[in-house]
């Protein structure tokens, strides 16, 4: 019997093997030991043979709420990923396995490799309306890569508007980029007329992820720095915070009429939008067009849904270092931040695969049909 997280990604440390129905683990804090709550990790084992696996410290994690009715995911391929017993109790979370092969991945939620990152760059940019874009380098001197899809530019072009799409501020919420594969896939398919059309009146620049550095090193929710990204967007620096930086810059060159980020909720088992309600100069135009963008995404989806989410901001008491408040404010415009859950959606439950990356997928395309809806009216 083998543990290891030595991978892209990995986050484990072992505490004990000695005992196959009680073997012990920690989850690795991320850099400046705030958070931690992602784990990912590979156990090599005997077929037919039965393991529990106990995070010893599952009670210290960021998001102890995020324990409650979870289940683990696993891959046998790293393809197929599926959800094992899982329970939570007295500090311990604790994930059975029956082993049917020799070597098993188990994980906080599907991973989404660098590698993977690097896979789908390089195939969207074949597109003749794609092309890339290299904003400027990380901590740990990664790329951050921007995803331009359109035939216009915005700047020059007062009839083409400009749609903004990150995801991964917090490296550890993977179902982000999944749904960033699943959009720029629909977006770039020349038989989708919800994509044809969109993109004939607005240009759309995603950074599939804000967090490469956090990626790699297996953290839940901060770059190499220990910096929580959404917490930078008021007063960023190349010290602290380049992956803001740098797409701030980017911003200011192209302007920002619809601002989407896109993340994952460790507690709430349910897909929902968190507004910028609380920015200091929210107006009833703005208003409209967040109702109108969330009745679409419902007809689009039914993963999606209004009645639960976050406690909304008071007239002008919202945290403005958050992106989602800091885009509203400086450009005046729709902004958005869209949350999965890291368990299954309650609303539409699977007890096989609970929230997955093919839903995160599809909900990328859905969220194509609701920024079409509302284009023609965002300036």
């Amino acid at each position: 019997m083998r543990i290891t997280a030595n991978f892209d990604a990995g986050n484990i440390e072992v505490i004990s093997l000695e005992n196959k129905q009680d073997i012990q683990l920690s989850i690795r804090p991320d850099a400046g030991g705030e958070f931690f709550q992602w784990f990912n990790f590979r156990l090599s084992g005997e077929i037919g043979d039965h393991y529990v696996l106990n995070i010893m410290n599952a009670g210290e994690a960021s998001y102890v709420k995020g324990w409650e009715n979870y289940q683990a995911v696993a891959s046998y391929d790293r393809e197929d990923w599926f959800r094992l017993p899982t329970t939570y109790k007295d500090g311990k979370l604790s994930i059975t396995v029956d082993m049917a092969y020799d070597n098993i991945q188990i994980a906080y939620f599907a991973p989404y490799s660098y590698e993977r990152h690097q896979d789908l760059l390089a195939t969207v940019q074949m597109h003749p309306l794609a092309t890339l874009e290299h904003l400027g380098e990380t901590l740990d001197k990664r790329d951050l890569t921007l995803v331009k899809i359109g035939n216009g530019d915005s700047s020059s072009d007062v009839n083409k508007r400009s749609i903004w799409i990150i995801a991964r501020q917090h490296p550890g919420e993977t179902m982000a980029e999944w749904l960033i594969e699943g959009l720029l896939y629909s977006l770039l398919d020349e038989d989708n007329a919800t994509a044809k059309q969109l993109l004939e009146k607005a240009n759309v620049y995603i950074v599939p992820n804000m967090n490469p550095d956090g990626s790699v090193r297996g953290h839940l929710r901060t770059n190499a720095a220990g910096v929580n990204l959404n917490r930078e967007w008021s007063n960023p620096s190349l010290e602290r915070s380049p992956e803001v930086f740098h797409i701030i810059n980017k911003m200011e060159a192209t302007g920002v009429d619809l601002f989407y980020d896109v993340h994952g909720d460790e507690a709430l088992p349910y897909v929902f939008l968190a507004g910028s309600q609380g920015a200091p100069s929210y107006s009833e135009r703005l208003a409209h067009l967040r109702d109108r963008f969330t009745e679409v995404l419902k007809l689009a989806s039914a993963d999606f849904q209004s009645e639960y989410g976050y406690e909304i901001d008071a007239p002008g008491t919202a945290n403005m270092t958050v992106a989602t408040n800091w885009v509203a404010e400086h450009f005046d415009c729709l902004a958005n931040t869209l949350e999965m859950p890291f368990k299954d959606n309650d609303n539409v439950p699977d007890a096989d695969t609970g929230w997955s990356l093919e839903r995160s997928m599809k909900l990328g395309e859905a969220s194509l049909l609701a920024m079409l809806a509302v284009v023609d009216d965002l300036r």
